[in-house]
């Protein structure tokens, strides 16, 4: 079985002190289940924190070597970078504004210093554990800086990442000051995986307009690799909660717990009541007030369920030491005194409230019973009691009602899913629930307990790593191409053995970074420098072949002894030489097209018109990249109709449509240009669609290479213009 190493903020054990002895009790949580038959098959561990804060060695080194029984390998974290990081960075920052409550997300750059830190402990753990071509799959919010840190420093390994709350829009995530440190830390991954489809929509959004990276379906293109992007829908223990459910029912009445024995007695004494169940952490995400504020508007406006309807409030306790949890708790405290004074009776309380956890068997109790579960966060990454409580529903009895705002809506099409911010919306579908027949109830529970009870879990784990697997194959299918130390000594070998040498070099993303102004492109000392020194050798030869006009090829290296090919071969400057004209055609045709490139500028701002010798280029890299590809995609229909049976062709290019006389591109030109000479080593660099023709034209034995990640005629791959200048570079040593 291959190796992984599973990493979240904490470890999936909990560690007890007494005495300064420590003990280690089992965590019951979805992520330490469903990942346990990876964790325990002997050939992997889990690295967290430990939950203990001591700077003590000694103490330290007792504890790691306890939970190395366990496969476990802790982090040891002091109480400033917890506050920072967890309580800060983590729960401050990413929490809130990642569930949309911007109003209390905090900005400040000791928490950033700290969750940075953390996440580069977590990454050196992580490389001191790691073998070679081991897994890494990385959890949750708390650090995702860690997947490139790790991709930096060990890119053998597969990494794969995966968010347990929601993504925001990119509207609410562009808020954040370090956003494309994040989105940068995420693309360090082979696979990124959520909940839902949105979540992954939003963070393809926010990657596109935030760094302009090519997205096709869910693979994002970067400089040096492609990402992949997929949903994996977390699932439950299904048959834990069915198995418990069952034994619970079949328990004597001596046997019963005490919770399970009040639940009796308030059905006793109406055996029409019914019972509402209501299960949160406390937490501003979760929707409370608003939902006791929907049960309040519920009794009020449908008084005939007095003393019939009771809802059960069992609130967990969370970050008891945080004011604003603090004025939750009593604000929640407040709201449940209130209607129970309200609208009780004697012997009725409409809210049966619990401030604390209860054990798993309890819980059980509590979904058997309860009728109706009432779940309306206000947003929520998946909400896996909806599915605890679909899947303790032996009985087949029980209707759900669920918040559209969370990602277990998705899944569970048969819940009664309502806007938890409508107190009418919920309210109405209480009294919806309270009277739905046992058949339909029953034919919800079937489909649903179905689906969860066939994607559970372990079924969730299982996809997520054989994903991975797959993408890792992909990766490793491109990386066979790709420039290695080996075949960079045999290249820079054979030009230094040649005795005549020609270079073919794009330039705009592979000899210059792109901008978002095209003309700001122009060439930096370092290039000029470079290019200059290439072209000292007499047995060597450097042609730039561009799709630039000739006046702005002219302009930047002109008569700096190079051979310029202009607008993709229509024009071509032979060292030393004038401008020579290539292609001789009528532009005519410029005046019926330019009108409808105008038209598209003035409805995509940041877009421009560049007009060719033989050509006109729409740009919008500088427009909004939504905007800019709907634009693109609607400008290529409009054209292709109006340019029918004439002899000229769309090109497209990055962030660019080109519209030119047809038979003139780079392989033709380059071709051509190698008719009348003979070389003994040709090298041909190039980024986009365009230089496809040259890898395509010329001779067999020539060296191709491909900057960036897209599928290419090229033998080799280049990660990106920087590789390229110190691959050249090398040549002049």
């Amino acid at each position: 079985m291959q190796r992984i190493i599973i990493v979240s903020n904490r470890l999936p054990v909990t560690i007890k002190e007494n005495k300064e002895e420590y003990t280690i009790q089992a965590s019951a949580g979805g992520l330490a289940t469903g990942l346990k038959s990876f964790h325990k098959n002997g050939n992997s561990t889990w690295i967290g924190w430990s939950g203990i804060i001591s700077n003590d060695k000694k103490e330290q080194n007792k504890i790691s070597n306890l939970l190395e029984k366990e496969n476990c390998s802790p982090i040891f974290l002091d109480k400033n970078l917890i506050k920072k990081y967890y309580d800060g960075y983590s729960n401050g920052t990413l929490w809130p504004l990642f569930h949309y409550f911007t109003e209390f997300t905090e900005f400040k750059n000791s928490y950033w210093e700290s969750y940075y830190e953390v996440n580069k402990i977590f990454t050196e753990t992580i490389i001191s554990q790691a073998q070679k071509n081991d897994t890494v799959w990385i959890h949750d919010y708390q650090l995702m800086l860690v997947p490139n840190m790790l991709r930096e420093k060990r890119p053998d390994l597969k990494i794969g990442f995966f968010l347990h709350i929601p993504f925001p829009s990119y509207e609410v995530f562009r808020i954040l000051p370090k956003r494309n440190d994040i989105i940068k830390g995420l693309l360090g991954c082979d696979l990124i995986g959520f909940h839902t489809y949105d979540y992954a929509r939003h963070f393809i959004s926010s990657v596109k307009r935030l760094l302009g990276y090519d997205v096709e379906f869910n693979t994002i293109s970067t400089e040096s690799r492609k990402v992949y992007v997929d949903v994996f829908p977390m699932g439950i223990d299904y048959k834990k909660f069915n198995d418990t459910s069952l034994k619970v029912s079949h328990k004597s009445v001596r046997e019963r717990s005490e919770i399970q024995q009040q639940i009796d007695k308030f059905f006793m004494q109406d055996p029409e009541r019914k019972l509402m169940l209501s299960i949160d952490r406390l937490d501003y995400t979760k929707g409370i007030p608003q939902r006791l504020k929907a049960f309040r508007f519920f009794i009020k406006n449908h008084p005939e369920y007095k003393e019939k309807v009771s809802l059960i409030m069992l609130t967990v306790p969370s970050r008891v030491d945080v004011e604003q949890y603090q004025n939750l708790k009593k604000e929640v405290d407040e709201l449940v005194g209130q209607i129970n004074g309200e609208f009780g009776t004697i012997s009725w309380n409409p809210i049966i409230y619990f401030y604390r956890s209860l054990p798993f068997d309890n819980l059980i109790e509590l979904y058997s019973s309860s009728d109706i579960a009432l779940l309306t966060p206000l947003r929520d990454g998946m909400n896996l009691v909806a599915k605890e409580f679909i899947a303790s529903k032996i009985n087949k009895k029980g209707v759900l009602i669920l918040s559209e705002m969370a990602g277990a809506s998705k899944e569970l099409g048969q819940a009664t899913t309502v806007n938890p911010y409508s107190l009418r919306s919920v309210s109405n579908a209480i009294v919806k629930a309270l009277n739905m027949d046992e058949q339909k109830q029953e034919e919800d529970i079937i489909t649903m307990q179905d689906r969860i009870s066939r994607y559970d879990v372990f079924r969730w784990a299982n996809d997520f790593v054989s994903a991975l697997n797959i993408i890792a194959k992909k990766q490793e299918e491109h990386l066979a191409g790709k420039i290695n130390d080996v075949t960079k000594q045999e290249l820079i070998a054979n030009y230094k053995k040649s005795s005549k040498s020609i270079l073919f070099l794009d330039y705009d993303g592979t000899l210059q970074r792109f901008f978002k102004v095209p003309q700001n492109a122009k060439p930096d000392e370092e290039l000029l420098d470079l290019l200059k020194k290439l072209n000292e050798p007499e047995n060597t030869e450097i042609v730039i072949i561009s799709g630039r006009d000739k006046q702005t090829l002219g302009d930047w290296l002109g008569n700096q002894g190079y051979t310029l090919i202009a607008e993709h071969g229509a024009w071509i400057k032979p060292r030393n030489e004038n401008w020579i004209e290539k292609a001789h055609s009528n532009t005519d045709w410029k005046k019926n097209i330019k009108p409808i490139l105008e038209s598209y500028v003035d409805r995509t701002p940041g877009s421009l018109i560049e007009d060719k010798t033989h050509s006109l280029t729409w740009h919008y890299r500088k427009a909004d990249i939504e905007l800019g590809n709907l634009r693109a995609r609607e400008l290529r229909t409009d054209v292709a109709n109006l340019i029918a049976n004439q002899k000229l062709e769309i090109l497209e290019g990055s962030k660019v449509i080109e519209i030119k006389v047809s038979g003139i591109n780079k392989g033709y030109a380059a071709l051509e240009y190698l008719k009348n000479n003979s070389y003994d080593f040709i090298l041909a660099i190039g980024d986009d669609w365009t230089d496809e023709y040259t890898f395509k034209e010329l001779p067999n034995d020539s060296i191709t290479i491909k900057v960036g990640t897209d599928k290419s005629h090229a033998k080799y791959y280049i990660n990106d213009y920087i590789q390229v200048r110190e691959l050249l570079k090398n040549l002049t040593l």
